[in-house]
């Protein structure tokens, strides 16, 4: 891992990822969230802000940019996001608080197993994880969106799908941190 003393690309784009997202939130519960014209624009900005996470993983991959410093801000970053979007959405009672309860536990229990054993180095995420912020990210945006009520079964399901996904990998990131 190469240790960058400027600025670069990645680490630029997980700033905007936080900076942005006071911006996203301000959408959300525009005209008391009701507005969904402002919901769809809330949906279109959280989606940018988890397109920038993609990004800045590739460039810092492709260029040779990870750092301690993206490390450590990316998930902060990613939580952010999450929180925001599905405390928002519970907020405004489109999403029930059982189900934000249930993906901010894990984040936080993972991100305190992640601290307890940084001396011992990093867990990388595996793929269960990756795909549990997908479906979490997208989960929640489905949420967001004003979408007609025949799709909410469909949306439904994918939150069941997310919900899983995020209970089954924060079990499978505590076994790795007991065998570190």
């Amino acid at each position: 891992m190469k240790k960058i003393s400027r600025p670069n690309l990645p680490n630029s784009l997980t700033i905007f990822r936080i900076i942005a997202l006071p911006f996203c939130a301000y959408a959300l519960f525009k005209n008391g969230g009701n507005d969904n014209n402002w919901r769809i624009i809330a949906f279109i900005l959280f989606f940018i802000v988890g397109l920038s996470d993609v990004l800045d993983g590739k460039l810092a991959r492709s260029r040779n940019q990870i750092t301690e410093f993206g490390k450590l801000l990316d998930p902060i970053a990613d939580k952010a996001m999450l929180a925001t979007a599905a405390i928002g959405t519970s907020m405004l009672g489109l999403l029930s608080w059982w189900v934000t309860a249930i993906f901010l536990i894990r984040e936080a229990v993972v991100t305190m197993l992640r601290f307890s054993v940084i001396k011992q180095g990093v867990i990388p995420a595996s793929k269960g994880a990756k795909l549990k912020t997908f479906l979490q990210n997208f989960g929640v945006g489905f949420y967001i969106l004003p979408l007609p009520s025949i799709l909410h079964i469909p949306r439904d399901i994918f939150m069941a799908a997310a919900i899983l996904l995020t209970i089954t990998t924060g079990i499978d990131y505590f076994k790795k941190v007991l065998r570190k």
